[in-house]
């Protein structure tokens, strides 16, 4: 069985999200157990890959929580429950910098599982 938080970075990928980074956040918050964290150059494509996740984590039976700021896609919040995905623009990556924010968070190397 594939996890919540594979079939969210095989939809990221698959909609060529950028620098995708997994954090596991076990043990630091306790919002969430992992999040995902990626960017892409235009808000068509931020909108597409948070579109992508909600939807293959729907197809694999997991629920979307919510979802905040898409109609903006400058910065999307895809809340899964045990995974967040966050989709920005480039722009607004560079400038929140959530990998520094959560640096004491351990990355997971993930691969995509589709072809």
């Amino acid at each position: 069985m594939t996890t919540l938080v594979q079939v969210a970075y095989d939809a990221v990928d698959s909609k060529h999200g950028q620098d995708i980074i997994v954090l596991d956040m076990e043990g630091i918050s306790v919002m969430t157990d992992h999040m995902i964290i990626c960017h892409a150059n235009s808000d068509r494509q931020v909108q597409a890959i948070a579109r992508e996740v909600g939807d293959a984590a729907s197809k694999a039976g997991y629920s979307v929580q919510r979802t905040e700021g898409f109609q903006g896609a400058r910065w999307i919040l895809v809340d899964l429950g045990d995974v967040i995905v966050h989709v920005f623009h480039r722009d607004e990556r560079e400038h929140y910098n959530l990998e520094r924010l959560w640096r004491d968070a351990p990355t997971v190397d993930l691969v995509p599982t589709h072809s």
